[in-house]
């Protein structure tokens, strides 16, 4: 939960912010700047919201002494209208973003705060880096994998479009990260978006931005995040979800390396290196008419194939004990090692879901193994809260078993209730289990009426 502290003069402001963050962070309220540099020594903030225009310091100093107690906050400044030119004084001081008052509602409030704690926890994470196992690399050495970590970094050192493909979990975004770790866009920001994990308005206006009065709750102007990426690689997960309209954007964008704010008319250079990774066969759905033909070629200039985990067995057991190192540590087990009878039943084992698969077996075995070392009981694929007997495939109703041919709706249906059931309702998890999309998965839960 983070840790947020609100400071403003007038005490409706203060409560409104305040209410509209309090359900999932821990909030502090501050009157005026003194108040809160008091609260600011006393304890560590991840994010100050504040108004620019307070008797005594004003924002904008608060901000500076602020940024000298603690370095790392987060810093959203609130300004009334015609004083936009000070807010922007403020950024260069350090501040994250602006909010223009009056706030339009609570979902641009929690919507901004979001991206600055966001910011954040990246920061956070690149500072603690060092004192975590280092993360999985893209492979140890195994052969199957030698050829695609060939492929990434000749690629890398172009400018060329890339798209990773292979099953979920194989390690698609750890491959675009080390293509942009080996390219000459390094230094830049590596900014990546999942296009399954939002709605159509609100993908495309986290793509493009939006200007001021674009829409309904568009109080000021948003860079979206291919501008963010600038100098930088922009990463589009899962864009076999993309629906027909933004295809079709986003096919313009890639054609001509530039592109509008939703609700503008002012053109924004498109300076960003792209990659796209997708478990779906968007040969196939080229030809099923679900993916244009023409971005598909865009985006296919080099595609590269991260093989499943089941066929790179060198890079298994080096895997499983950087991951396990990780965890154990973010658990505050460190020194948890695996047996030798629970190494041998991972290098044997399936791992359907890859990467992700391997990471969630060796968690839980972490959480329930008392020992300071893992068995292969440990792995035990079943949930710990549930009996083996509960785990055991559901035999179909009597009607579906007399051999019956059931309409394809039916036996869809019946597939993602029971894919849902075996995860207890997790919906990635369940379109992991049977093989689509997130977004596609939504899609047919509305369709059902599940």
């Amino acid at each position: 939960m983070a840790q947020v502290l609100v400071v403003d003069d007038e005490e409706g402001i203060r409560e409104f912010i305040a209410e509209a963050l309090e359900d999932k962070h821990d909030v502090a309220t501050a009157r005026d700047a003194d108040q809160a540099l008091a609260a600011l020594a006393a304890r560590s903030f991840d994010l100050m919201l504040t108004d620019l225009k307070m008797p005594g310091l004003s924002g904008l100093e608060l901000l500076v002494r602020a940024k000298e107690l603690q370095p790392e906050l987060e810093v959203i400044v609130l300004t009334a209208h015609g004083t936009v030119n000070t807010a922007v004084e403020a950024m260069k001081q350090g501040a994250f973003d602006f909010l223009q008052k009056p706030v339009s509602g609570p979902d641009e409030l929690r919507l901004l705060s979001e991206r600055a704690l966001e910011r954040r926890r990246l920061l956070a994470d690149r500072e603690s880096h060092e004192r975590l196992p280092a993360e999985p690399p893209l492979s140890y050495g195994d052969k199957t994998m030698q050829r695609v970590v060939a492929a990434l970094k000749k690629v890398a050192r172009t400018e060329a479009t890339v798209l990773l493909f292979g099953e979920s979990g194989t390690g698609k975004e750890v491959a675009a990260r080390a293509l942009h770790a080996w390219s000459e866009r390094a230094s830049g920001p590596f900014v990546a978006i999942n296009c399954a994990a939002l709605s159509d308005n609100l993908l495309e206006s986290e793509l493009f931005g939006h200007e001021k009065g674009a829409f309904t709750g568009a109080t000021a102007a948003r860079r979206g995040r291919i501008e963010l990426a600038a100098q930088g690689t922009f990463f589009l997960d899962e864009v076999g979800e993309l629906k027909s309209e933004l295809q079709a954007k986003l096919l313009r964008v890639l054609q001509e390396k530039s592109f509008e704010r939703v609700g503008g008319s002012r053109t924004v250079r498109a300076d960003v290196r792209w990659v796209a990774a997708t478990n779906r066969d968007l040969a196939a759905m080229v030809k099923a008419g679900q993916f244009r033909e023409d971005l598909y070629h865009r985006l296919a200039v080099f595609p590269i194939e991260l093989p499943p985990l089941r066929e790179r067995r060198d890079d298994i057991l080096p895997l499983a004990r950087t991951l396990l190192a990780r965890i154990a540590a973010n658990l505050g087990r460190r020194g948890l090692t695996l047996s030798d009878e629970a190494e041998r039943a991972i290098v044997g084992g399936e791992w359907s879901g890859n990467v992700r698969e391997l990471g969630n077996a060796l968690e839980r075995a972490a959480i329930v193994c008392e020992a300071s070392e893992i068995g292969p009981g440990d792995l035990d694929p079943v949930p710990v809260w549930r009996s083996k007997a509960s785990a055991e495939p559901k035999p179909l109703p009597p009607e579906a078993a007399g051999g019956a041919v059931e309409p394809l709706e039916v036996m869809e249906r019946r597939a993602i209730e029971r894919a849902l059931g075996e995860v207890d309702g997790n919906r990635r998890k369940a379109a992991e289990l049977l093989g689509i999309g997130l977004r596609t998965l939504y899609d047919k839960l509305k369709r059902y009426g599940l």
